[in-house]
């Protein structure tokens, strides 16, 4: 069976001269507009240029106009842009995401078509790229512009693009050029990738081989299907679901890899480029302006063969997409948390059920929802139960902190320093993950116990040293750290409370002074490139200790690497979220699956003060599927995802009085939602109550699976205005209470 949706543009609904058609662009209006087919007509799922109010608009032909406006007072469409029309596939696609997750369908384009100058005539553009090898002796801003070039893999790049990565003038890529680094020249837009090689064999042994051959056949099947990857940390997934990106490049069609990090992508892009010859396109916040447009215009022409990518890659006009593989599929990165609030592993399921192509989800720790379809026999499962070639999986072992004597302001436990200092002179790596950035939590007045909190948000700010300020990790406002208490004034009694990085960086550097230390958190690097390049220096062997948050724990490959730390493995066990046990798991194995992935066997301490805690038990013991089926008792008892359905309702406002008004207003006029058997709960503050100035509050819907929620929820919402000043968001299958 091939795509449901083969052709671009349907052929039975061209549209002539002066007939009405509907019109969808990405501008904040809810609703399909119409106009008049220009001269030389148009046709369903034409890019095109249309008139809104006093400025030119693009938009996409959504079909037959509606009728319901005079047609003497349309306006026509102003052109018809040279791009391929957007295919009935992609078309669908927006209709249903926007249907499941209650965006504005001008959103969900808007996600569509996030490429610059997409209505620009194709033209020729002046580029720079290096020339050979550069001089050893070069200013410090002649380097940076090396860098950028080295840092994009070769590319060439625009001067304004170079400008910026580099943080220099014009005047010095002109100087560079002028040396002969750098060549400038005229380059055509929108190059196709080079083709990949398909044909090389890829480097599988033992069970990889078996489940290599199901995915290939369910690529060749050119049909919907939905399998989970699972494999233990260091299995080789990523060698597995190559044999399938293989199968589709051998067919002719398009596949999609999404990963939940940019940090990750430099390693997958090496090992493409080791598989088949040349690099993919790259679809992510790190990549220039002008690849994003060439990659676009690519994707809808047919012009590359795998793409790697953010989340938003999903969104992409493919010509013919074959596969899509969501990588660290339980990772939470993978759900927009503003804007279109969407789960882009959820919308790979339903691209690939319309596309009439296979998705692959693959984890090591899969999340409870993909693990349920299995069970429901919805998706497919795939198991490599043991780490490729003679790794094997690291030892676990848990630090009873109770009956550990430290002093105050210490954090590394004994057991911990002391198998730290065996691994540095024999030349192994350790790492210690703290799921905390910044140098400490808090900051508090010993005379009177003020905390010191953001001036926008209910949130205490974080002291980041390296900066010497206070950050808000809400909204991101900066103060100075205060000598003088701002609550009872008394100078000297400022003090920081609790451990992040950066604080167990000074402890560790004061217990090693000899070990090479880096820390690995986004915040401390300016640009996914910079952080690209710490990651490959300690994967070459150029730190001693490393020092990270969450970022650690996605998917990285340190073969030097044979002990992990966990300072607080309690930390993701407290509060009341719903996923709290399933996060801390994944999280405690993804982080423990960093060690011995050579072959140095690894081992992996867990400090915890509750060692008897079901969830750090069901971690040391390594029963994975155990833990699942109790996981799963206790949501199915509770109803609750992925055995019900929630809906969130996040009210905000300048104010709060009114924000309790219209909650308690919207929770009595509940009658939609009870007719399906729907429970409204709340409203409530929300547990950071305020951010960037403005207050929040949220409600909760709690519903059956079988229960149709989104069109009670429409009618729900529908009922009610929302007051001046305050705005209404539908989260549907929220991941974040906050």
């Amino acid at each position: 069976m091939g795509t449901p949706f083969p052709g671009g543009r349907d052929l039975d609904r061209n549209f002539q001269q002066g007939e009405r058609v509907g019109v969808l662009t990405a501008e904040p209006l809810g609703r399909v507009l119409d106009y008049l087919a220009p001269e030389g007509g148009c046709g369903t799922g034409d890019f095109v240029e249309v008139p809104l109010g006093p400025r030119r608009v693009p938009g996409v032909v959504w079909g037959r106009g509606e009728g319901g406006f005079d047609a003497a007072r349309l306006r026509a469409v102003e052109r018809v842009l040279d791009l391929p029309p957007m295919r009935a596939e992609l078309r669908a696609f927006l209709q249903r995401a926007a249907d499941y997750t209650m965006t504005p369908l001008p959103a969900m384009l808007r996600l569509a078509t996030r490429a610059p100058g997409l209505g620009d005539a194709p033209a020729a553009r002046r580029v720079f790229r290096l020339a050979g090898p550069a001089p050893n002796r070069l200013t410090d801003a002649r380097a940076r512009v090396v860098e950028a070039l080295r840092a994009w893999g070769g590319s060439a790049v625009t001067l304004a693009e170079l400008c910026e990565a580099a943080g220099v003038g014009a005047s010095v890529v002109k100087g560079l050029a002028g040396m002969g680094v750098l060549v400038e020249e005229d380059a055509p837009r929108d190059l196709p990738w080079p083709p990949l090689d398909f044909t090389a064999p890829g480097r599988l042994a033992g069970d990889q081989i078996a489940a290599g051959d199901q995915l290939a056949v369910a690529v060749a099947a050119d049909s919907y299907s939905a399998t989970l990857l699972k494999g233990v940390t260091g299995s080789g997934k990523t060698e597995v679901y190559l044999e399938a990106v293989a199968e589709c490049l051998r067919a002719g069609r398009q596949a999609l890899v999404l990963l939940p990090e940019i940090a990750l992508t430099a390693d997958f892009l090496a090992r493409v480029e080791a598989r088949f010859g040349a690099r993919p396109g790259e679809w992510h916040s790190g990549v220039t302006r002008t690849e994003r447009r060439r990659l676009w215009r690519m994707a809808g022409e047919g012009g590359v063969g795998l793409v790697v990518g953010a989340r938003s890659a999903l969104f992409l006009p493919y010509q013919r997409l074959g596969l899509i593989v969501v990588d660290e599929e339980h990772d939470t990165s993978y759900k927009q948390e503003e804007g279109a609030l969407y789960n882009a592993r959820d919308m790979a399921v339903l691209r690939a059920s319309i596309a009439g192509c296979p998705v692959v989800l693959a984890s090591a720790t899969p999340s409870l929802e993909s693990w349920a379809n299995v069970e429901a026999g919805k998706y497919h499962r795939i198991d490599l139960g043991s780490r490729f070639g003679t790794a094997e999986l690291p030892e676990m072992r848990a630090i009873d902190m109770r009956g550990e004597k430290l002093s105050p302001n210490r954090f590394v436990s004994e057991p911990l320093v002391a198998a730290i200092r065996r691994r540095i002179p024999a030349g192994e790596q350790s790492l210690l993950f703290l799921n905390r950035r910044g140098y400490a939590p808090v900051t508090l007045c010993r005379a009177c116990g003020h905390q010191v909190g953001c001036d926008q948000c209910d949130a205490r700010m974080v002291e980041h040293r390296s900066q010497n300020r206070l950050v808000c990790h809400q909204c991101g406002a900066t103060k100075p750290i205060p000598v003088v208490c701002p609550a009872c004034g008394v100078a000297g009694k400022m003090a920081p409370v609790g451990p992040g990085v950066e604080r167990l960086a000074e402890e560790v550097t004061t217990l090693f002074p000899e070990a090479r230390v880096t820390i690995l958190a986004s915040d401390l690097f300016g640009s996914a490139r910079a952080l690209k390049a710490e990651i490959e220096q300690i994967a070459a062997g150029g730190a001693d200790i490393i020092i990270g948050t969450q970022i650690v724990a996605k998917g990285h490959n340190f073969p030097l690497l044979t002990l992990v730390g966990v300072i607080d493995a309690d930390l993701g066990l407290q509060g009341t979220d719903l996923r709290a046990a399933e996060r801390t798991f994944q999280l405690m194995r993804q982080v423990a699956g960093r060690a011995g992935r050579a072959e140095r066997s690894g081992v992996a301490l867990l400090q915890t003060f509750q060692p008897d805690h079901p969830v750090i038990r069901a971690i040391l013991g390594g029963d994975e599927e155990a833990f699942w089926r109790a996981e799963a008792r206790e949501r199915q008892a509770a109803g609750v995802p992925p055995f019900g359905r929630m809906a969130g309702i996040i009210l905000s406002g300048p104010d709060l009085a009114p924000l309790f008004d219209f909650g308690n207003d919207l929770a009595r006029r509940d009658e939609p939602l009870r007719r399906i058997g729907a429970q409204v709960f709340g409203p409530a503050p929300a547990p950071i109550s305020r951010v960037r100035g403005r207050h929040r509050v949220r409600l909760l819907v709690k519903a059956a699976n079988t229960a149709a929620l989104q069109a009670a929820l429409t009618e729900w919402a529908a009922a009610v205005r929302c007051p001046k000043g305050v705005r209404m968001a539908i989260d549907i299958d929220p991941q974040s209470f906050l």
